[in-house]
């Protein structure tokens, strides 16, 4: 199978949108932040809920679709080993080294966590009895805070290479045979609205009771959207019928996505003070059908037009996991130097938002891509992509990293 080149360009694309989404959560009033800037924007709000209700769904999809490639060159348990590697060891050095900065910058700029850091690191590596509310994650005196992705990622991996081998048993191929029956079924309306009402039961059933805490524990509501977008992703990430569908239905996936976004949105703003449920279930109906649609349009749009080996291709599969490592931490901690100083509403994000594309570029060209002990530590193989061509390796078929 050849290369996909979409699905590198779309993994690259979701996650520059995650930085600039979390670019904006210092700026859009009236949602809460680690840290906020004396300028807020209430315009912010509408592209940021654009945004928001399907930039991690993507993200899973992207995931899944990648694991599919990644196992058709490794037998179930290499594939975990490797997503061990990839995955836990990123996290850990995270939550020890780039994660820190942000509940300290957070608490001294609450006035609930005295100025100094390296004192700060020795309380909250001991379980210090923080103030309440000094942080994100007080009440453990730790946090993962945007990390999250990757203990979730790594839950969904660990399943889905425990699932592979049931599927070679007996019952395991019926069950198998089954799933093929039903992705061959997934064709034009059927496709355009199963999946959708699939997610809106889990809005419904699950969505009140469970809201998203990033927490792991409890996220029932949560895990069931992503691990079945991840789920999803795996499915067809071999499945080239499927993908001709999808780019077959990639203009009415985005005619119905902008429709049914335009009618959640316009009943969102209607509803009353009180509403009633029914009135809720409506808003769910056409959020989940946006979602939905507004996912198959990304990847069948990626599918027709970002598959072929664009000369930033490359550079982008290599920046993008130290890039979301670094991205946060960096943020918050120019927001942190900056802010205080009033620098106005347009000289502020305009530093903040440099600064970290800045800092995320000299961290991870000129320091971590070049040093062969670092690479790991941010989801990287100790070896560069060009020592290994230079070597005779043969470089995977994509080059999934997150």
């Amino acid at each position: 199978m050849n290369r996909r080149h979409d699905i590198d360009a779309l993994r690259a694309l979701a996650f520059g949108l995650l930085i600039l989404y979390h670019l904006g959560m210092l700026y859009v009033s009236e949602w809460g932040w680690h840290l906020k800037s004396s300028h807020l924007s209430e315009f912010l709000q509408l592209p940021m809920l654009t945004v928001n209700r399907w930039r991690m769904d993507l993200i899973f999809l992207i995931s899944g679709i990648s694991a599919a490639f990644l196992l058709g060159n490794l037998q179930p348990g290499a594939f975990f080993r490797a997503r061990c590697t990839r995955l836990l060891v990123p996290l850990v050095f995270g939550c020890l080294v780039i994660v820190p900065v942000q509940p300290y910058a957070q608490g001294v700029a609450n006035g609930l966590v005295e100025p100094g850091y390296l004192q700060f690191l020795g309380r909250y590596f001991t379980g210090y009895a923080w103030p309440k509310g000094a942080f994100d994650g007080w009440q453990t005196s730790f946090t993962w805070n945007h990390l999250w992705y990757l203990v979730y990622l790594f839950v969904y991996t660990a399943l889905l290479a425990a699932l592979l081998p049931l599927f070679a048993t007996r019952r395991g191929q019926a069950v198998r045979g089954a799933f093929t029956e039903l992705s061959a079924n997934l064709r034009g309306p059927r496709l355009l609205l199963w999946p959708a009402v699939l997610i809106l039961m889990y809005t419904v059933l699950l969505g009140i009771h469970f809201p998203q805490n990033n927490a792991l524990l409890g996220d029932w509501y949560a895990h069931a959207m992503y691990f079945t977008l991840f789920l999803f992703g795996y499915w067809i990430g071999r499945d080239e019928a499927l993908w001709a569908e999808i780019r077959v239905l990639r203009r009415r996936s985005l005619a119905i996505a902008l429709g049914s976004y335009l009618a959640y949105m316009g009943i969102r703003e209607l509803l009353p003070d009180d509403p009633s449920p029914m009135s809720y279930l409506v808003v769910w109906v056409f959020r989940n059908l946006y979602v939905w649609t507004v996912l198959l349009a990304i990847l069948g749009y990626g599918a027709t037009y970002l598959n072929r080996p664009f000369k930033w291709l490359p550079w982008a599969n290599e920046a993008v996991y130290p890039w979301y490592v670094l991205h946060q931490s960096l943020i918050v901690l120019l927001a942190y130097w900056l802010v205080p100083l009033k620098l106005g509403p347009l000289l502020e994000p305009l530093l903040v938002g440099g600064g970290t594309v800045l800092g995320c570029w000299a961290l991870t060209s000129l320091v971590i891509a070049r040093v062969r002990w670092l690479r790991p530590l941010f989801g990287l193989k100790r070896e560069p992509p060009n020592a290994r061509k230079a070597a005779g390796s043969d470089l995977p078929r994509t080059s999934m990293t997150a």
